[in-house]
């Protein structure tokens, strides 16, 4: 379900304005994992760690911070060339490592992976943008492109079959999915303003799509951006394209405000008295009825599928 044009379409370019006024803030990233990335200068770290922060990034939010300090700690203060020179000592270490179903031969196998592009291809962004065309829409077959590449190099390396916390931790957007976890690492990358660090130059945040995760369906639901109940690929390109609508060069950029909404002031969709002071107030569907829980995709999780 697409928004209508007019009236109704400026009605929520300005709502989704004051939004961003007022959530999108270097001081409000705690507790998301961008936060990470922002303790970083050099690009080759940046990138990184934003991949692994964000891939780490399902489950409870503390937990998410937990295992973020603890990987981050092991990796000392260049992950990058962690990552790059990745060894026996550096396994045995990374072996005591788990992230609830992320055991410490799944991320070491992710890091395998991510060291062999720096060294082929000199960074996660050279890889990524090899993958570029002109003539993509989106930043979509980008991202295929280059997560089959490194579920290639780690199939011709495996001894074994793909472990069930490695396919979580690393999966193809063939499969269907939002893709959220890689979204929003490409968010991070790409975007530069006062939250995302726009580590990458030259790609066109106009490409990005939308991350969707549990908050983010259900606010975009309730304004009526779409009205998938099992939330898919082809629903963050539908509430893209309603985005691009209102900023055509930047779609993605409500994201982090709007997600805060669900985050930190607890939406679920129903009348409550919070809602008086919410920008969105006199535009959401809101229900009267009970909280629900809402599945996307196979995913039960807070804020980052």
């Amino acid at each position: 379900m697409v928004m209508a044009t007019g009236d109704s379409q400026r009605l929520l370019a300005d709502a989704l304005e004051s939004v961003y006024r007022r959530y999108n803030h270097r001081r409000l990233v705690p507790p998301d994992p961008l936060q990470f990335v922002h303790r970083y200068r050099r690009a080759a770290d940046r990138e990184i760690v934003g991949f692994l922060a964000a891939m780490l990034a399902y489950g409870r939010v503390r937990q998410i911070e937990a295992a973020c300090e603890r990987l981050l700690a092991m990796m000392g203060e260049r992950p990058a060339e962690f990552v790059r020179d990745i060894g026996p000592a550096e396994r045995r270490m990374l072996a005591e490592f788990r992230h609830r179903f992320t055991a410490g031969q799944d991320v070491t196998d992710l890091m395998i992976l991510l060291g062999r592009a720096i060294r082929e291809a000199g960074s996660l962004e050279a890889l990524f943008k090899a993958g570029c065309r002109d003539d993509d829409a989106t930043i979509f077959p980008a991202l295929e492109r280059f997560c089959e590449t490194l579920l290639e190099w780690h199939v011709a390396a495996a001894k074994g079959p793909m472990s069930r916390g490695f396919k979580h931790l690393l999966s193809s957007p063939r499969r269907g999915g939002t893709c959220k976890r890689l979204h929003l690492f490409l968010r991070w990358m790409v975007r530069s303003d006062a939250v995302d660090p726009g580590v990458w130059a030259g790609v066109a945040p106009a490409k990005l799509i939308v991350p969707v995760d549990v908050h983010m369906a259900r606010l975009c639901r309730l304004l009526g951006l779409h009205d998938d109940r099992t939330v898919c690929g082809r629903t963050a390109m539908t509430i893209t394209r309603c985005f691009a609508e209102i900023e055509p060069t930047d779609p993605v950029k409500y994201d982090f405000a709007l997600s805060r909404i669900g985050i930190m002031e607890q939406c679920d969709g129903t009348v409550r008295p919070a809602c008086k002071a919410c920008e969105l107030s006199g535009l959401c569907r809101r229900r009267p009825a009970a909280r629900t829980i809402e599945k996307v995709g196979m995913l039960w999780i807070h804020g980052h599928p």
